[in-house]
């Protein structure tokens, strides 16, 4: 039952008893320092050094008086000294890492649930004040100091009883009761909690928007599927799991839209897709603008938001030795650019015999996140394609096709091998090949690019992706991107004295004058080879011809004049497709007379149709599991040997 008031009627009269209760004690208290004072001779002067107790509680006020609660003490010996055994220092850390904890137990409230990090706060104690209500349970009413019946005893009421003779056996008490009262402590039984800290002034805001623009990952969601939230919330009762981005925003965890949308599945972080989309969804046909195309615009933009790729094209004729570099690091993997490429394309003429084991090394070096989408030979030619293992999901099937450059078809030690697939929208041609060497043979060499763009037959049953602008006698004309690599053989038409002045007056990276005197330069600037390819800046020293394992030029009797016969040229239908980011050789492969060279490049890729045929995901899953079993078995090795070699080391005192 409530009151007019809004207190219940139970509250009501313990109100008007505690009330009439303060009031009681008022006059009592008064009553008591009237008595004092006549004792104690009634001139109200301040005690002196050695008063007795009894007239220092004269000088406390009133109230404070009839509110302190006085028990009775009885005087006890000091205890006797306990011996103890010696603690270990195990003991000692633990006993005090003990009363820290129970110092903090004794500081947090047990009642305080207002707080859901655990801080702690500060309740100020309130002093008694008259007429101030006291708390209606009874338990707090015999905790409470106004209906104490301790603090009744010190009212005149109970000195009949006890008399002032009481007040010095509890001295000690009240002094304790004092200093409690000055240093904060509150009569209620309250605890001390320290107040939560809070900044002086609101913080200022900050950038939600923390996504990185370079990031190629799934983070978006399909546009159809952007009122999927309210569907799952009707439909299920919630939206995601514990990866939801109601907890990022609750918890102030900076988030961006992007990252958020992608958590919005209920299952799963994976984008959402509803259950008609998969029904009207057709990953045979499909069109450009199609909605939830494989090869679409949509997925283009979900793996390359700025629509390039990187490209890592490299050649190495390796002169047919056996024996394989320890490291491939240095070639695959330069240090200059931070990132990885997406596609790694490996031409080799007159390759080791061992061919799979070629494949497997480079597996190792470039390690799990690349697979091989496919590779083909042509007798020593030797071409390997390696792509980021989660987009093989975006290549159509891989064609290959081969041209025999010599007289004797059966001797394919010279000739050229090409392998074409369309990866979303943009297809992309890759030939090797090994011309006729000769200083004196130009002629021969044009002959060789000049059969090998007739009689390549690429494509086969991937359709171009621009017929209109293709030709029946260049092979090159029917792709987007196309990349040529190989030991082409253009020598430098120059004496071997005269290349060796220049090389020691630029041993750097100033090789101009050295392009002067290149026989391939001098041909693609006439247009009789090559016609449309362009070529990076050279400004490395030239790959050919070394002393196996030396950094010196031939040395032998023939004294072959170093020259540029491994190049890397590149040509494309649409203007600025290709950008070369790099080109360069690798100097610390020195097992044959060619130095590898490689070449960096950013290509553009467009949006395609599903309906063109499908790689499916296809590549070659055993050699993946053998190059990364491998790789894990040579740094269990190398950890091995570095334990083997701290466990084996001796210090010597000199």
């Amino acid at each position: 039952m409530s009151t007019p008031n809004g207190f219940p009627q139970h509250s009501r009269v313990c109100l008007t008893r505690s009330m009439e209760g303060g009031a009681v004690q008022d006059l009592q208290a008064k009553k008591a320092g009237k008595a004092a004072k006549k004792e104690a001779g009634g001139d109200g002067a301040p005690p002196k050094i050695g008063t007795p107790i009894s007239e220092t509680l004269k000088l406390l006020p009133e109230e404070l008086k009839a509110n302190m609660k006085i028990k009775s003490i009885t005087p006890r010996p000091p205890r006797k000294p306990r011996l103890e055994r010696a603690a270990s220092l195990d003991e000692k850390s633990w006993r005090k890492w003990r009363r820290f904890r129970t110092s903090q137990e004794s500081l947090t409230d047990p009642n305080e649930t207002s707080s859901s990090n655990g801080s702690l706060q500060e309740a100020s104690p309130s002093p008694p004040s008259r007429g101030r209500a006291s708390p209606c349970n009874p338990c707090c009413q015999q905790e409470s100091l106004h209906s104490s019946p301790d603090a009744l005893e010190a009212s005149p009421g109970g000195k009949s009883r006890g008399g002032a003779s009481d007040l010095g056996k509890r001295a000690s008490e009240i002094s304790s009761a004092f200093g409690g009262l000055l240093r904060g402590k509150g009569f209620a039984g309250g605890k001390p909690r320290l107040s939560q800290i809070m900044p002086a002034r609101p913080l200022p805001p900050m950038e939600l928007n923390v996504a990185s623009h370079s990031l190629r990952t799934a983070n978006r969601i399909d546009s159809d599927c952007l009122d999927y939230r309210h569907y799952s919330q009707h439909k299920f009762g919630r939206v995601s799991s514990s990866l939801s981005d109601s907890r990022l925003q609750g918890n102030g965890t900076l988030y961006d839209s992007c990252s958020t949308d992608s958590m919005k599945s209920t299952f799963s972080v994976l984008t959402p897709i509803r259950a008609k989309d998969v029904r009207s969804r057709s990953y045979l046909e499909g069109s450009l603008l199609a909605s939830g195309a494989l090869m679409g615009a949509e997925e283009l933009s979900r793996y390359f938001p700025n629509r390039s790729m990187g490209i890592f094209v490299a050649t190495w004729n390796m002169q047919g030795q056996k024996e394989l570099p320890v490291n491939l690091d240095d070639f695959l993997l330069p240090t200059d650019p931070d990132f990885a490429q997406d596609m790694y394309v490996i031409g080799v003429q007159e390759g080791c015999p061992d061919r799979r084991e070629w494949e497997i090394r480079l597996q190792e070096t470039l390690g799990p996140h690349y697979v091989l989408l496919h590779s083909a030979a042509h007798g020593v030619l030797y071409m390997s394609v390696f792509i980021r293992r989660d987009l093989i999901w975006f290549c159509s099937e891989v064609e290959y096709a081969t041209v025999t450059t010599r007289i004797v078809s059966q001797i394919k030690t010279k000739g050229a091998l090409g392998i074409s697939f369309t990866f979303f929208g943009t297809s992309f041609l890759f030939i090797t090949s090994h011309f006729t060497s000769g200083d004196s043979k130009v002629n021969e060499r044009k002959l060789d690019y000049n059969k090998t763009i007739q009689a390549l037959t690429l494509p086969k049953n991937v359709p171009d992706t621009n017929p209109y602008r293709s030709s029946s006698s260049d092979v090159t004309t029917r792709f987007d991107e196309v990349f040529w690599f190989g030991d082409f053989n253009f020598r430098l038409n120059k004496d071997r004295e005269t290349v060796d002045s220049i090389l020691n007056q630029n041993p750097d990276t100033d090789v101009s004058k050295l392009l002067v005197y290149d026989q391939l330069t001098s041909e693609m600037s006439r247009g009789s080879i090559f016609k449309g390819f362009q070529e990076a800046d050279i400004h490395f020293r030239p790959s050919y011809k070394f002393d196996i394992g030396k950094d010196s030029y031939d040395t032998t009797s023939k004294q072959r004049t170093p020259s540029y016969t491994d190049r890397v040229v590149f040509r494309s239908r649409y203007k600025d497709d290709i950008q070369a980011v790099k080109y360069s050789s690798c100097p610390v492969i020195k097992t044959s007379d060619h130095r590898p060279v490689f070449a960096l490049f950013r290509v553009r890729v467009r949006p395609g149709r599903d309906n063109i045929p499908l790689a499916a995901g296809l590549f070659d899953r055993d050699l993946y599991l053998i190059g990364i079993r491998r790789r894990a078995t040579r740094e269990l090795l190398r950890r091995r040997e570095q334990k083997d070699q701290r466990s084996s080391s001796i210090c010597s005192i000199s």
